[in-house]
């Protein structure tokens, strides 16, 4: 698969840091950031289905491209 673009990259980490900051929540709280890891969920997987469309490549290898090209740049300890 070709080089994962970073918008992408980008729309999958800012989907795990709303649904990193589900923690500890309880009620309208929880209720409320849920909201908002779903809208940047879907977003994410909008985009990972239009990408997949237009390259025409496989949408599950792009998603799992998607996962492990923002697993690499957490480890890499230049990036923060």
């Amino acid at each position: 698969m070709a080089e994962v673009p970073d918008e992408l990259i980008k729309l999958e980490r800012s989907a795990e840091e709303e649904r990193a900051k589900l923690a500890g929540l309880t009620g309208g709280e929880y209720d409320a950031q849920w909201r908002r890891w779903r809208k940047a969920s879907e977003a994410v997987q909008a985009a990972i289905t239009a990408h997949a469309e237009a390259t025409e490549a496989d949408r599950g290898e792009v998603e799992q491209a998607v996962k492990k090209a923002l697993r690499n740049a957490q480890e890499d300890p230049a990036v923060e």
